[in-house]
């Protein structure tokens, strides 16, 4: 079985239609290897945990048309 990573990414949403966006884009990428996430509009923080590779999350996370201020792997 694929290792598990966990992802944090510092998201620029500034409403709920944001991060909704970005919501339904992890809820598809659990197709991909993302097990869990959460977005916290407050913060601006998105959590990612799965096996897929940090690449493929920030690029979906792009694809909303979000700014992707800063993005770490935390294990």
């Amino acid at each position: 079985m694929a290792e598990q990573h966990k992802y944090k990414f510092d998201v620029k949403m500034t409403c709920t239609g944001c991060s909704g966006a970005v919501t339904r884009v992890l809820e598809k990428a659990k197709a991909d290897g993302v097990s869990d996430f959460s977005v916290n509009l407050e913060t601006q923080e998105v959590l990612v945990t799965g096996t897929i590779p940090y690449e493929d999350v920030l690029a979906k996370i792009k694809k909303t048309g979000k700014e992707v201020r800063s993005g770490e792997t935390l294990e």
